[in-house]
């Protein structure tokens, strides 16, 4: 079950995701792709960060550079 709203947590979009299978469209191993240009104001192309699952989703990890963007993304957004 997800959490949903609640404080503290800002909403940045609704984001298209994907599953990319090998062979298709250019991928070289099938993976998951999550699409939302929002998401690069926080995690800039070609940086890296991690993934972990909870029940009804994932969470992204950020490092301190990152946190720094989200932080002032969620401050325009509130």
């Amino acid at each position: 079950m997800m959490s949903g709203p609640g404080k503290g947590k800002i909403k940045i979009g609704k984001a298209d995701v994907y599953v990319h299978l090998k062979g298709e469209s250019g991928a070289t191993v099938t993976h998951i792709d999550v699409e939302l240009d929002e998401l690069n104001k926080i995690i800039k192309p070609g940086e890296n960060t991690y993934v972990g699952a909870k029940h009804g989703g994932v969470f992204l990890g950020l490092k301190k550079e990152m946190i720094e963007r989200a932080e002032r993304l969620a401050k325009k957004k509130k």
